[in-house]
């Protein structure tokens, strides 16, 4: 018969042994498990060789059996840890995500802080007094340029007060609601400031043409201004405060004078408006025109007699009884 009709008729007689053989090994392991676990008393010298013989004996047996358990027990720990170290791998990648998220917020949450910080660090001598907006939408042109500020007239904020960023100086509000003002930025065509350069003190009127560097206009001196030199508002007519920060000289591609804003190294999302009121509005020209009152008189003080009257009289009383 072949291997193919009977399959296991070649295996089946060491099938048999071995089944043999495992029961007789368990039945000697199970007699020696028995008889080490007595509990009556034995001889000292009889029970320690009977110990140490089961000893040697069921040793490597129950070595032997345990191996499979041993390898099943860590076959199931691997599966188990695949499985777990699978779903812990998908917990840390979602808690990877929410800390992504959290910290983004953080970041932004940490940036408008800071800008809040230096919009309330903000200060100007003499002292103004400050409404802080945010700014909500912009209308942008080839020149024009304006945008407009969730604050307005209910706040105190009229038109002609300066605006400024974090940074520097932005526009002046020339349009005013209740709730809303609109600014019209440094770069818009029809932006005019009166500034000076720092350095040199040299005055120019910062004009806007639409570009992003608006130019110094009516620049006069003798080397006025560098390259780098800090543009300040010169305060001239009463307009703005003096020593507000504008930006830095630049030279444009046409070779002219231009100042790079300040207020354009970061986005212009919070402003404050200073409440800055004209001086020249402030004033009353008819008051100043009006001539000056003449001074009070003042007293004379007494004048002492001659000394020729004085000499008659004392010798009249020097002759009287």
């Amino acid at each position: 018969m072949s291997f193919r009709d009977n399959p296991f008729g070649e295996v089946r007689l060491p099938l048999l042994l071995g089944a043999v053989a495992a029961c007789v090994v368990a039945l000697v392991v199970a007699f020696a498990l028995l008889m080490v676990d007595r509990r009556q008393t034995y001889q000292t010298g009889a029970y320690n060789a009977l110990r140490k013989a089961s000893d040697v004996v069921v040793a490597p047996v129950t070595g032997a059996v345990a191996a499979p358990v041993r390898w099943a027990g860590g076959v199931a720990e691997g599966i188990g840890g695949y499985f777990f170290a699978a779903s812990e791998n998908r917990r840390l990648k979602a808690e990877l995500a929410a800390a992504r998220v959290w910290r983004e917020r953080a970041i932004a949450l940490a940036d408008e802080n800071a800008r809040y910080r230096a919009l309330l660090g903000l200060a100007v001598g003499p002292p103004v007094p400050m409404v802080t907006g945010r700014t909500v939408s912009e209308s942008r042109g080839p020149y024009a340029n304006t945008r407009l500020v969730n604050v307005g007239a209910a706040q105190g904020v009229r038109v002609g007060h300066p605006v400024l960023s974090e940074n520097g100086l932005v526009g002046r509000v020339i349009g005013v609601s209740s709730r809303v003002s609109r600014v019209l930025m440094l770069t818009d065509t029809a932006s005019r400031t009166p500034v000076m350069i720092q350095r040199t003190r040299a005055r120019a009127i910062l004009t806007g043409d639409g570009g992003w560097a608006p130019g110094l206009a009516y620049l006069r001196g003798r080397d006025p201004a560098r390259v780098g030199d800090l543009v300040l508002t010169s305060g001239d007519g009463g307009v703005l405060p003096r020593g507000i920060t504008v930006g830095r000289v630049v030279r444009g591609v046409d070779g002219d004078w231009r100042v790079q804003l300040a207020s354009d190294s970061a986005p212009i999302d919070f402003v404050r408006i200073l409440l800055f009121e004209d001086f020249v509005k402030l004033e009353d020209l008819r008051a100043l025109e009006r001539p000056a009152p003449p001074p009070p008189p003042t007293p004379t003080p007494p004048t002492d007699p001659p000394a020729a009257a004085v000499a008659p009289a004392q010798k009249s009383r020097g002759a009287a009884p």
